[in-house]
């Protein structure tokens, strides 16, 4: 007790509300997994399940979905978990001061201006190419933009699931591009879709 009468806290107290802010502020400080990967899985998802009723497995289209209106599907939601990608990178930048906050406010530009090339450059080139070899363009470069800022937003921030994820999405995505449209559009769908959504789920639990 103090000389006004209130409770000195025990050792193991303090000690309790040390960790609880400790942990509060790792929270703070690590990117949030609803926000990094599962709306990139939702795009994907809805994404390249448009293009793969459109292209097939044996070049006959499963439904009615012309190949400009699933890429309109994707890209619309690819801009979308991307805005969404760079305000949890804002958000995790404004917990930190330094040299921190510059590199958290320069990897978020680089989000749009990597994509913004992207667009630029699978619009100027896309009209040269075949229909089927076009829409590789436009979702394999996309996939490619995003697995490597993955991989380095793991280096920047030393998060190894980050990493990992990005080496995944470029594995899953060179794959698919050996494979042909169908192929691609089909395993993109289901292991970096769905994937991405799953280890969202489980990094957030676990967290």
């Amino acid at each position: 007790m103090t000389d006004d009468g209130e409770r000195v806290p025990s050792p193991e107290e303090t000690l309790r509300v040390i960790e609880q802010q400790r942990a509060v502020t790792n929270r703070a400080l690590q990117p949030d997994p609803l926000r990094m990967y599962v709306p990139w899985g939702v795009a994907w998802l809805l994404g390249f399940t448009a293009f793969f009723l459109h292209y097939g497995l044996n070049g006959e289209p499963y439904a009615p979905i012309s190949q400009m209106q699933a890429l309109a599907v994707l890209m619309i939601a690819q801009v979308a978990a991307g805005s969404v990608a760079a305000y949890e990178i804002a958000r995790m930048s404004s917990h930190t001061r330094g040299d921190n906050q510059v590199k958290g406010t320069m990897y978020g530009y680089t989000w749009f201006a990597g994509m913004a090339l992207m667009i630029v450059i699978a619009m100027r080139v896309s009209p040269l190419l075949p229909p089927e070899l076009s829409g590789l363009l436009w979702a394999g470069g996309t996939l490619t933009v995003v697995a490597i800022l993955y991989m380095a937003g793991g280096a920047v921030w030393l998060q190894w699931p980050m990493f990992f994820i990005g080496v995944w999405i470029a594995g899953v995505n060179g794959l698919g591009l050996m494979l042909g449209a169908g192929w691609h559009a089909l395993l993109t769908a289901v292991l970096l879709g769905g994937g991405q959504i799953a280890a969202g789920l489980w990094l957030w639990r676990r967290s």
